[in-house]
C-alpha cells in the first residue's frame, strides 16, 4: 500500500542532491594544501594558519596514496594529550612528524581515508558526511588518485541555496526546529568565562563537539569558543600556556566579533537556514527568551534534515 504524502514536495532536496554530482561543486580554481606525512606536525599547523585553510589531505610517499586528513582536531588532540604546564615545552608538538602522531593516535586502529569520487552524487556526499560524522570530505579522482577539492557542509548548502528559489517549497520549511527535532537539545556542553583553556580542549576531545557556548552563572550565553578558535594558538604561538581562561583566549577576535549568533526553538527551519547561510557560520545557539542556552543547531543538522531525515523519500507503509 503506498502512502500518499501530505507534503508532495517533501523530497525535493533529496532529489536535487541525487541529480547533481560532486564534480558540480568543484570550483575552477581553489587552494588545496597537501602535507607529506613525514612533515613535522608543528610546521603543518603553521602552514594551515598561513594558508588560511582548516584541513589538509595527507600524502604517504611510501604507499603513494592519500591516507588521511590533518585537521584542527589533531592540533587539539596533541595539545590536550601532551600539555604539562606553561613552563614545559610540548616536545611532541615540536618534534613529532605527522606519521609519528598518527601511529600514536590511531594505535593500530587504521581507519581508511573517507573520500568520494567526483562522479558520485551530492546525496552520497551528504550521506557520507553524516554517517561518518565528519566535516570534510576529499573529492578524489579515481583515475589519477589526485585530490580535487574538499567538500564541506557549508559548500553543499551554499550550492543548494543557488537553486532553492527555483525549486518547489516543501511544507516542512515552515515548521519549527522543536517540531522537527532538528539540532541537539540534550547534554549541551558549555564552558564559563573563567574556564581554563585546557579544560575546554578536554571537552572537545571527549565529547566530540565543535563549539562550546560560554555561559554566565545563570546559563545565559555570552560568547562561544569553537574548535576553529583553537588554531589561533598556533597563529599567535601561544599554545604553550593553556592555563589561561577561555575569555582570555577569545580576546584575539574581539575587535570584529559581532556577538553569538542565536535562534529560538520556535523559529522556522527556513528562518534558521537563512540566518546560517547569510552569516556564513557553522552553527547557531538555540536560546530561550532569557538567553539561556537550550541547544545548538549546526550546518550538519540542517543538511541531514533537508536531505535525509525530514526531507528523505517517503517510505512505503503498510
Amino acid at each position: 500500500l503506498s502512502l500518499v504524502s501530505p507534503d508532495p514536495d517533501r523530497d525535493v532536496y533529496a532529489c536535487f542532491m541525487k541529480s547533481h554530482r560532486c564534480y558540480d561543486l568543484v570550483p575552477t580554481s581553489s587552494k588545496l594544501v597537501v602535507f607529506d606525512t613525514s612533515l613535522q606536525v608543528k610546521k603543518a599547523f603553521f602552514a594551515l594558519v598561513s594558508n588560511g585553510v582548516r584541513a589538509a589531505p595527507l600524502w604517504d610517499n611510501k604507499k603513494q596514496c592519500f591516507v588521511g586528513m590533518l585537521t584542527i582536531t589533531d592540533f587539539i588532540n596533541i595539545l590536550h594529550r601532551y600539555y604539562k604546564s606553561p613552563l614545559v615545552q610540548i616536545y611532541e608538538l615540536e618534534e613529532h612528524k605527522i606519521e609519528t602522531w598518527r601511529e600514536v593516535y590511531l594505535q593500530g586502529s587504521f581507519k581508511p581515508l573517507v573520500s568520494i569520487s567526483p562522479n558520485a552524487s551530492l546525496y552520497d556526499a551528504v550521506s557520507s558526511l553524516v554517517k561518518h560524522k565528519i566535516h570534510r570530505l576529499p573529492v578524489i579522482d579515481p583515475l589519477t588518485g589526485n585530490t580535487l577539492y574538499i567538500l564541506t557542509h557549508k559548500r553543499i548548502l551554499k550550492f543548494l541555496k543557488l537553486f532553492i528559489s527555483e525549486m518547489a517549497r516543501p511544507k516542512f520549511l515552515q515548521r519549527t526546529l522543536e517540531e522537527l527535532s532538528v539540532g541537539t537539545f540534550e547534554h549541551i556542553a558549555v564552558v564559563h568565562p573563567a574556564t581554563p583553556l585546557y579544560t575546554a580542549l578536554g571537552i572537545f576531545v571527549e565529547q566530540r563537539v565543535s563549539a562550546l557556548p560560554v555561559v554566565d552563572d545563570k546559563g545565559r550565553v555570552v560568547d562561544i569558543y569553537s574548535k576553529f578558535d583553537v588554531i589561533n594558538l598556533a597563529a599567535e604561538k601561544t599554545y604553550n600556556n593553556l592555563d589561561v581562561t577561555v575569555t582570555r583566549a577569545l580576546q584575539h577576535r574581539s575587535q570584529y566579533f559581532e556577538g553569538v549568533l542565536k535562534c529560538y526553538g520556535h523559529d522556522t527551519l527556513e528562518a534558521v537556514i537563512n540566518r546560517l547561510v547569510e552569516a556564513e557560520v557553522h552553527r547557531l545557539v538555540v536560546v530561550d527568551e532569557n538567553e539561556v542556552v537550550r541547544g545548538i543547531v549546526s550546518l550538519s543538522d540542517i543538511l541531514q534534515a533537508l536531505v535525509l531525515t525530514v526531507g528523505g523519500e517517503c517510505r512505503i507503509s503498510q
